[in-house]
């Protein structure tokens, strides 16, 4: 599919292997998300613009470069406050706003509880964090909230995908590549993606 990245790095690969062991504790869980989330920062960032600068070294100027755009991050409240951490120690001038949504266990529709977003767009770009890319429902809201409060190119960065996530995202906005660790096999009917690794939010804070 057009605008869907499943990284194959090994590190990635070996790094998922802990997040699915249902053995990993919450501490652990925590930080390998963290490095998960690192190292797909560098497959979403690679189209990021950039200007040349003029740096001095203990030698002499010399022409560099640096990021040209403003770079926001909308972590998908609970379980996308994992990934924040990495993406602000490689991008520390990005801002980060938050929407809160949680699906609902019986529709599996998702319901936003939490909005702050300003009044205006300042951002250029918007990566929306979302470790599971499940129904989609969450992450087809998210999006289109950042739409229509003005955000103009949007990605999406997740852990593991579900096809039927990656295909109902894909249906709704079409424009928004889609970055993963992993695409899994299917949903549950619960709604759960399988093998998958459970519920991220739960097993990051330890509320299982």
């Amino acid at each position: 599919m057009d605008g869907l990245f499943v990284s194959s790095h090994p590190l990635v690969q070996h790094k998922l292997t802990i997040l699915r062991d249902v053995n990993t504790e919450p501490k652990r869980f925590r930080e390998v998300i963290y490095e998960i989330t690192m190292l797909l920062a560098y497959e979403a960032s690679a189209d990021l613009p950039t200007r040349e600068v003029i740096v001095t070294t203990p030698l002499e100027d010399t022409p560099s470069r640096e990021l040209a755009t403003v770079i926001g991050l909308v972590p998908v409240l609970r379980s996308g406050l994992g990934m924040v951490g990495a993406m602000l120690a490689l991008i520390p001038s990005a801002q980060v706003w938050h929407i809160g949504l949680y699906r609902d266990h019986d529709t599996l529709q998702p319901v936003q509880y939490y909005n702050k977003l300003p009044a205006n767009s300042p951002t250029e770009l918007c990566l929306v964090l979302d470790p599971m890319l499940a129904t989609g429902g969450s992450a087809v809201a998210t999006i289109s909230i950042l739409k229509e409060w003005g955000a103009r190119k949007i990605k999406y960065m997740g852990l593991i995908g579900a096809p039927e996530g990656v295909q109902a995202l894909h249906a709704a906005h079409p424009d928004v590549p889609i970055y993963l660790a992993a695409l899994d096999d299917h949903l549950n009917e619960l709604g759960y993606i399988v093998p998958g690794l459970g519920d991220a939010g739960d097993r990051q804070f330890g509320t299982v």
